[in-house]
């Protein structure tokens, strides 16, 4: 029986790219000569450095350049805080979003069920399962998909015939 899973996670090697080419611009600036300012990542989050807030604003501007340029979602990122390290130095955590939350996995059972749709979603941890006949169904769920949910990026994979 044919079907795909609807997942959120994002392409963590193009991630990866887009992290060290915005290091890479931020040492090469002249804005940010003499300044501390960087992206790190360590795990399932990035930590961004700057001097100041200006600065950690601009830090986040040419990461979510690089991102858009290598087609990473912004969407992927979630800012968690804001803090002050040493004298004046900003530091800002920001959570990369890996699974489908159980809210948003209700809602997209929710919106297959409501469309009439002949196939069947069911929720597999932090993936939403959606089975059915005929392979036309599941590409008109997944163009469903893409325009109704637009509070996360959400993939298509493991699409069995």
């Amino acid at each position: 029986m044919p079907s795909f899973d609807v997942v959120c996670e994002p392409d963590m090697i193009e991630l990866k790219n887009a992290i060290e080419q915005s290091n890479k611009e931020i040492t090469n600036r002249f804005d940010f000569k003499g300044s501390d300012s960087r992206v790190e990542q360590k795990d399932e989050t990035l930590i961004l450095f700057g001097d100041d807030d200006f600065k950690l604003g601009q830090v986040r501007d040419v990461l979510y350049s690089k991102m858009a340029k290598r087609n990473v979602d912004v969407r992927y990122l979630k800012d968690d805080k804001k803090e002050t390290i040493g004298s004046d130095k900003r530091k800002q955590t920001m959570k990369i979003q890996k699974g489908i939350a159980s809210e948003l996995a209700k809602k997209v059972v929710r919106i297959i069920k409501d469309s009439k749709i002949k196939v069947q979603a069911s929720i597999q941890g932090d993936a939403v399962r959606v089975t059915g006949t005929k392979r036309d169904d599941l590409q008109e769920t997944m163009a469903l998909l893409k325009k109704e949910v637009t509070e996360a990026p959400l993939g298509f994979n493991n699409f069995r015939d």
